[in-house]
């Protein structure tokens, strides 16, 4: 693990990169080996329930003047800003 790494992975990820935090995290795991924490804290998975099917309602769609009418009127309300 370096800071280079460390880095890629954050910026990948569309994180800001907080060179800082970096330094601190690499130097904290320096010497660490991973892979070895990793099998000993490794929890074993179980199998998760799964949840019973609800019905679920279906909402009405609009139609389609119904829309076209909240459209007028807001546009109608924005004008009544600039009148």
């Amino acid at each position: 693990m370096n800071e280079g790494n460390v880095k890629k992975v954050l910026e990948a990820t569309g994180a800001k990169v907080d060179e800082a935090k970096v330094k601190a995290l690499v130097s904290a795991l320096e010497g660490v080996k991973i892979d070895e924490v990793m099998k000993q804290t490794a929890v074993p998975v179980a199998a998760v329930p799964q949840p019973k099917e609800e019905k679920v309602e279906k909402k009405e769609e609009e139609k389609p003047e119904e829309k076209e009418k909240k459209v007028e009127e807001a546009a109608t309300g924005l004008a009544s800003l600039f009148g």
